[in-house]
Formats: structure tokens, sequence, C-alpha cells
């Protein structure tokens, strides 16, 4: 959420910035300078009349000291008189920032200079490639004929218990998700990476914090009954760790990673583009978040990039990082980089993460602060990142180590499957 006296200060620079993600602000921005305005008369009648009444509660007093009852009395019904005027005022001004509240969560963040302008995701920008060359045998096939052939991951079984994109994982095909989720965790550890394991379940308070509600509640599923929310990444329970605290300066940056399932409904999702592992309803991911003192914040950025730059690298996977244009970011980031594999069946490139810095925006909804130098308030930066989402990962391994006799799976996973070979 955008700061409100930066909102007001730098008004049209805001709207001029926001444009790049293809938002128009002006209309709600102009709105919420015509209610904040309502709000401070109201915040200023408001003291005032607290103020007399005080003033008229230490006459009363003094009064009745005085023997002077009759005109104790009087000053009590003008005290009553201003109580109820008061309780007017407060239940207005509730309802002033309640509306004004209402209209800041509308606006996404603002994007970083380094933000290419674009509309969408043909317009990101290239940062860099890296990884082999791949060139299969004739006849080579995609992943999910490949899960099917190994009896690696049912699809059908999985849309038996569930429903579609919810697959289930077999023998080495199961044992496979559990190594890369041990692979990454363990490198993410010794990255300085704190592991948390984390509910699966958040309540809205902790979905708004992040920027998900309201911005994507159609994509979350969620518990009505009890109000709770199917996490869409593990960046919502572990970022809200923080939520409401005050963190030490000595303390940044705080690194935090945490393994968890991931729900998203994925919704007007159909075609080609979402079969086998391309887009799932549920999946498994490595996650890493840092919480940074905003003079460091993008220089962290970078060094998380390389770092989920490495693990891709040691997969031995073809890939190339993108940095996003205005259009294709997400509400709440204010710079993305995304990570894509190259899919050597399928011929196409798959996002398997995304590394964003979110600055205050995320901050200011947590009231995630810490105290400067000078003994101000001040908000961090959140960072996070995947490194990384499993599916697309799984689909890219089975397809570039396919040979016609098996699949070999990467050197750096053989001590974590106990085997180098799906035959």
């Amino acid at each position: 959420m955008l700061q409100l006296s930066v909102l007001l200060n730098q008004k049209e620079e805001i709207i001029k910035r926001l444009n790049i993600k293809h938002f128009s602000a002006e209309s709600i921005i102009n709105e919420i300078e015509q209610i904040d305005e309502k709000r401070r008369k109201t915040q200023t009648e408001l003291d005032q009349l607290l103020a007399l009444s005080n003033n008229y509660s230490k006459e009363i007093g003094q009064l009745m000291g005085q023997g002077k009852k009759d005109e104790a009395e009087l000053k009590k019904q003008e005290v009553l008189r201003h109580k109820d005027h008061i309780s007017e005022l407060q239940t207005q001004k509730n309802q002033l920032e309640e509306e004004l509240l209402a209209l800041l969560v509308k606006l996404p963040n603002l994007p970083s200079s380094l933000v290419p302008s674009g509309k969408a995701a043909e317009d990101n920008e290239v940062v860099r490639t890296g990884g082999p060359d791949i060139t299969l045998y004739s006849g080579a096939k995609a992943h999910w004929d490949l899960a099917s052939q190994y009896r690696l991951i049912d699809f059908e079984l999985g849309n038996k218990i569930t429903g579609a994109g919810f697959p289930v994982y077999l023998g080495k095909g199961a044992q496979l998700q559990r190594a890369l989720i041990s692979y990454f965790l363990e490198k993410a550890n010794e990255q300085g990476y704190l592991e948390i394991q984390a509910p699966l379940m958040v309540n809205a308070l902790s979905g708004f914090g992040t920027g998900q509600l309201p911005d994507k509640d159609a994509q979350m599923y969620h518990v009505t009954e009890d109000g709770f929310y199917l996490i869409p990444t593990a960046e919502v329970p572990v970022t809200n760790i923080y939520r409401d605290v005050t963190v030490k300066e000595e303390d940044f940056p705080i690194k935090l990673t945490g393994y968890t399932p991931c729900f998203r409904r994925e919704a007007g999702s159909y075609g080609k583009d979402v079969r086998g592992l391309n887009r799932l309803h549920q999946f498994d991911k490595v996650e890493i978040v840092q919480i940074a003192h905003p003079e460091n914040s993008y220089r962290i950025l970078d060094e998380m990039v390389e770092y989920v730059e490495s693990l891709v690298k040691s997969l031995g996977l073809k890939y190339r990082i993108l940095r996003l244009c205005g259009g294709d970011m997400s509400f709440a980031s204010a710079l993305t980089y995304d990570f894509e594999v190259y899919s050597a069946a399928q011929q196409r490139w798959l996002e398997v993460s995304s590394v964003s810095n979110f600055e205050a925006f995320q901050s200011n909804r947590l009231k995630l602060k810490y105290k400067d130098k000078n003994g101000k308030m001040q908000f961090a930066h959140t960072l996070n990142g995947s490194a990384l989402a499993l599916p697309r990962i799984v689909a890219a391994l089975l397809e570039t180590y396919q040979k016609e006799d098996g699949i070999d799976i990467p050197e750096v996973l053989w001590k974590y499957t106990g085997w180098k070979r799906i035959n």
C-alpha cells in the first residue's frame, strides 16, 4: 500500500509512474484527496472538542471545590452535549478512514525506474541467458508422456481424487519431488536463510498484509466457514511473521526460507499451454524471503537473482532471466525478474521463478518498521523469490535429460534420490 503522505505530496509523479503499469490512478487519487481533506477537518474539530471538554472537566472540579455546585452543574450539561458531538465526530472520522483505506488498497505499487515500458509478456526485457543448448533424439517426448511411460505422475488419478490440476506423484516421481525440495532447502540454508515450516492456511489479515487480498481474492481458495485462505505461496505466511513488528536496524537483512504446497485457482487457464505440469492448482515450491534496510534492498535483489540463477545452473537447464515490463508486473511489485527454463520437447519457455522487490509496499500494510539512526520509525523493504517452483522444473528435467532408454537426473540430486536414472 502506498503511503498517504507520499501520495498527496507527489501526486503528479505517482500518476505518471503508475501509467508505466498501465494503471489509471488520477480519479482514485483525486477522490483520496477529497476524503482526506474531510478527514483532516473532522480530526481538527474532534481535537478541539476533546480539548474543550478536558478544560471543562478541570473547571468542574475547581467549581465543586469552591462550593459552586450550580455553576458546576451547568458545565456538566455542556460536557454531556460535547460528548454526544464527540461520539458523532469519532464515528464520522472512522467512516472516512475506512473509505480512505478502501481507495488506497486499489492502487498498485510504484514501478522502479528500472522497469521497462511495455504492455505484455512479449515486451519483457531479456537480461541474460544461460545453460546448454539442447538437442533431443528423434521421437523425444513431452513430459506428460514421459510421466505416463515411466509411471512418475498420474494426472487422471489426481482428477479422480480431487479434480484437474491436482496430480498424483508416484514412485520415482514422488522421490524426485522430495529430492528437489531437500536440495533447494539445503542450498538456502547454506546461504544463511532460516528455514520456516509455516501454516498452509492464513487469515484475511495475512492475505492483506502481503497484497494478495483484495487484489487476488478470486485466485485464492477460501475456507469460508473459518475465514481462512489456502496459501498461494509461502511468501504469505513467512512474511507475515513480521506483521506488526518493529525490527532492529542491526538485524538487517532478515533471511527466511520455507517449503510449502501452494494452491491457486488459476481461473481461465485452458489449452495446450496448461497441459501436464505447465499449470496446476496445487504445486510445491521453496520460497526465499528477505526483510531489508531500504538503502540495501536493490543490492539484495541482485544477490537473490544471482542465487536463483545458481540453482538453475546447477540443474543443467537452459534458462533466461527477464526483467518484467510495467504491464506484466504484479500488483505489489516494484521490480521483478522472472526465470524461465526451456522445455525442450515442447519447444517453449516455462516460468519457474519470480524474484521481486516490493520496497515499502507490503511493509506499510504489515506495519513492519524499524527505528533509524535518528530514532525515527521507518518502513522496512521486503523481497521474495521462488527458489524454486517444482512443476516446471520437473517438466524441463524430464524433457531435457530423456534418452531413448531412460531419463538421467542431474548429479546434484543423486545424494537426495539415492539413484541416478529413471528406467
